[in-house]
């Protein structure tokens, strides 16, 4: 099969540090790759890859000081796609809703994965004027405030298999992995290392927009002993980071779409205490990877039940659900599907004041 792949330009394919969507397309581009297709990636020129790459910019624009309309570079990536849409046989985009008036006028098969939250008020129009564009889910929790998208099926991330292993040290701490933000609920993190006399390790970047919010609310409570800040760690490091936690905190306190450090620290047998927000319930099962918590006395009452999970068993959970193979394999159900489909993109929708008309 000939499949693109087109990624954000905002950081590399993968990126250097931090970066969800962008690990999460590599992954897929490599699986895809190692199961014979034949695939391009359309991402930043620092990329690396397996795949063809097509480079519309030579660096992730994160990283290039020179740029301030980011926006005006990922339409000009997807011109360059749809002038060349006819040489694949699916085009995947990891871009939200960007593709989504253009590509709805050609011929070519396409869907495209939704990475972000989808509860702001400003969607529920975008998804009634596109009802029938082919979208993918990463959570059913993700589909909630617009069940009448056009959704294919849901799809869960997965990581490479042997990118996580665990490893042989004794469990010491709490742990906390991600990003320090509002929505993340770090307080609440510390909070419960303390109260149930664990100390936490957090290994996190701070962006710009957070840096207000930590050095008010969060670093007064880092002491460099029983709560500690140790910065962002890159992939080679976590295994090592998840395998000696007791636990990892996921207090969030907002609906996150998926989630991976879940994944990650079910890879080194760690178990998960989450919040029920987003997509919790459905990567987590209670009592056999983690504990799902309503709030903060119940995530006190989980930790000291941690000893009980076998670790094992958490890692034997992950190679089950959540390895990129399967993710690729499900993701190339979803392309055969929609292949085998009379390009429902171009039907007109039923509301005629917003219909999307068939290529000539």
């Amino acid at each position: 099969m000939r499949i693109a792949q087109i990624a954000p330009l905002t950081e590399a394919v993968p990126p250097k540090l931090y970066g969800g969507t962008e690990r999460v397309v590599h992954w897929l581009t490599e699986e895809l790759v190692a199961l014979g297709h034949e695939v391009t990636l359309y991402a930043s020129g620092d990329s690396q890859t397996s795949a063809k790459l097509e480079a519309p910019w030579p660096r992730a624009l994160r990283l290039d000081s020179s740029i301030r309309d980011p926006n005006a570079l990922h339409i000009m990536m997807l011109e360059h796609v749809r002038q060349r849409a006819h040489e694949f046989d699916m085009l995947h985009f990891h871009l939200d809703y960007y593709p989504f008036s253009l590509f709805a006028r050609q011929a070519t098969p396409f869907v495209t994965t939704l990475h972000g939250r989808l509860d702001l008020p400003e969607h529920q129009p975008l998804f009634a004027t596109f009802p029938t564009l082919p979208v993918i889910s990463i959570s059913n929790a993700q589909r909630r405030p617009v069940p009448h998208a056009g959704w294919v099926r849901t799809i869960h991330h997965g990581l490479p298999e042997k990118l996580l292993t665990p490893k042989s040290v004794k469990p010491g701490y709490l742990a906390f992995l991600g990003r320090i933000a509002p929505e993340k609920g770090v307080d609440r993190a510390i909070r419960i290392a303390r109260e149930v006399g664990i100390p936490l390790k957090m290994a996190a970047k701070v962006d710009r927009a957070d840096r207000e919010y930590y050095e008010e609310k969060i670093k007064h409570l880092i002491d460099g002993k029983h709560i500690e800040y140790i910065g962002e760690i890159a992939d080679h490091e976590k295994s090592e980071f998840l395998s000696g936690a007791i636990g990892l905190m996921v207090t969030i306190d907002w609906p996150e779409p998926f989630g991976l450090v879940m994944i990650e620290a079910m890879a080194c047998g760690a178990p998960v205490i989450a919040f029920n927000r987003g997509s919790v319930p459905e990567i987590i099962e209670e009592g056999v990877t983690g504990f799902i918590c309503e709030d903060e006395q119940g995530a006190i009452g989980a930790a000291y039940r941690l000893g009980e999970l076998s670790r094992s068993r958490i890692r034997a959970r992950f190679e089950e659900r959540f390895t990129a193979r399967r993710m690729a394999q499900d993701y190339l159900a979803a392309y055969r599907s929609l292949m085998n489909q009379e390009h429902p993109h171009l039907r007109l929708v039923a509301d005629g004041r917003s219909a999307l008309m068939p290529a000539e």
